[in-house]
């Protein structure tokens, strides 16, 4: 969902620099221009004003200590790199019932990707998940904990210090076509949006690519936000429908994915589908680092807030963010994470895949309960970079919100791998 998954949000997303989310007050006049050739269909409607979701307030917990005497490897690029040590075994973790019936189903639709795709954290082969994999299809979900405690053994990486942050499914007002109170286009992704494999050029340049559009015979970087607000796509058909508020459209940009609340009671699912290849710019630490959010106002909520008591400021600094999401509309289960399968609400997760594999479960047990648990890899996010660093979804509706918009989190994470992998790959373990 963060990469369309950009999979879906995180707080690092709008506070950090570049994932893989966003009534108002002000919605006609922050970033909101008519297509000249468009103009709105004329009605006496408007658009319902969403009510604001407050921070849920967290309830304090203990994390389990991690494994001492792990040397951190600065500049590791993979797990493997940063080094592994066996963590507590699996059954005496508090993994509860629900967390664990959860993450079973989840580890289920993984497992056919797991066992084929290439792990490069440089732990895993897609042959060690297949007993795992195999059990997980005849498990009772009602002994869920004695699956991953039979078939699992649990390694730090690194020094195992977590941190994790939250994103959901936002809900936003829209429309299928342009009309009084829909007025900010939702694009689908140009046809002159060309991504180049840099790789295809030079080996020095392998892995990368470039997005861009040609400007007749030069190949140029595509339009920024601020060009696309101020309608260098208009006319060109590409909308795929109109959202309410600008500032909630900006957001679920971030989150990759979302559902439109239509004005005929109906829902349109829409999920991530290209981004015009410009750096992110988390508003977030632009906005602290201004001085302009207040103490406890850097959550989701206090920025959404901010935007919306200062709209002409509040359109100058999302413009910042060059980044833009193009989408499509979804009409199958959703939405979908990183391996192209639905993600589960509070049982997938946004990782590093070079640090964790993706479709493996981890264990967080954080400074708070609720992102404490079992968590499925099932997803990865533009700012989830890094050993220990994960983006835990939530679903959709205002209790996600509200958890998912405040979720920060600290503790220790322990990876959760086939039996038997720590001694294969023992030659590269660190012993504390």
């Amino acid at each position: 969902m963060h990469r369309g998954g950009w999979a879906a949000f995180a707080v690092a997303l709008l506070l950090g620099g570049c994932s893989n989310a966003i009534v108002p007050r002000g919605a006609e006049t922050i970033g909101a221009r008519p297509a000249p050739d468009r103009p709105p269909t004329r009605d006496t409607t408007r658009a319902p004003v969403m009510r604001p979701v407050p921070v849920r307030q967290p309830t304090a917990a203990v994390p389990l200590p991690p494994v001492l005497g792990v040397t951190p490897i600065a500049g590791a690029t993979t797990a493997a790199a940063a080094g592994v040590v066996a963590g507590p075994p699996v059954a005496t973790l508090p993994i509860t019932e629900d967390t664990a019936t959860r993450a079973l189903s989840a580890f289920r639709t993984s497992c056919a990707s797991l066992v084929r795709r290439t792990d490069p954290t440089g732990l895993t082969r897609g042959a060690d998940w297949q007993p795992a994999c195999d059990a997980a299809r005849v498990t009772d979900p009602a002994d869920a904990r004695a699956f991953f405690a039979r078939w699992f053994e649990t390694v730090q990486v690194g020094d195992g210090k977590a941190f994790a942050t939250g994103y959901y499914e936002p809900e936003i007002h829209g429309a299928r076509t342009r009309r009084n109170g829909y007025e900010t286009p939702i694009y689908g992704v140009p046809a002159d949006l060309i991504e180049v494999d840099l790789g295809l050029f030079s080996t020095d340049l392998k892995a990368r690519r470039i997005r861009g559009r040609v400007d007749g015979s030069k190949f140029v970087p595509y339009y920024d936000r601020t060009a696309i607000e101020e309608g260098a796509l208009a006319g060109r058909g590409l909308e795929i429908g109109w959202a309410a508020d600008p500032v909630e459209i900006f957001f679920l940009q971030v989150q990759g994915s979302g559902r439109l609340l239509l004005p005929d009671g109906g829902v349109m699912r829409i999920g991530y589908a290209g981004q015009n290849g410009r750096d992110y710019t988390g508003i977030g630490k632009l906005m602290k680092d201004r001085g302009l959010l207040a103490p406890g106002q850097s959550s989701m909520q206090g920025i959404m807030a901010w935007l919306r008591a200062n709209p002409e400021e509040g359109r100058a600094i999302m413009r910042e963010n060059k980044s833009f999401v193009f989408f499509r509309e979804l009409t199958g289960p959703g939405p979908l994470g990183a391996m192209g399968l639905p993600v589960v609400g509070q049982g997938s997760a946004a990782v590093d895949v070079k640090f964790v594999p993706l479709g493996a479960p981890v264990f967080l047990s954080m400074d708070r309960t609720d992102a404490t648990g079992l968590w499925i890899a099932q997803d990865t996010g533009g700012a989830i970079k890094g050993a220990n660093r994960f983006d835990t979804f939530w679903g959709a509706g205002d209790e996600a919100r509200a958890i998912a918009g405040g979720m920060s989190a600290r503790g220790t994470a322990f990876l959760l791998l086939p039996l038997g992998t720590l001694a294969r790959i023992g030659s590269g373990t660190q012993t504390p």
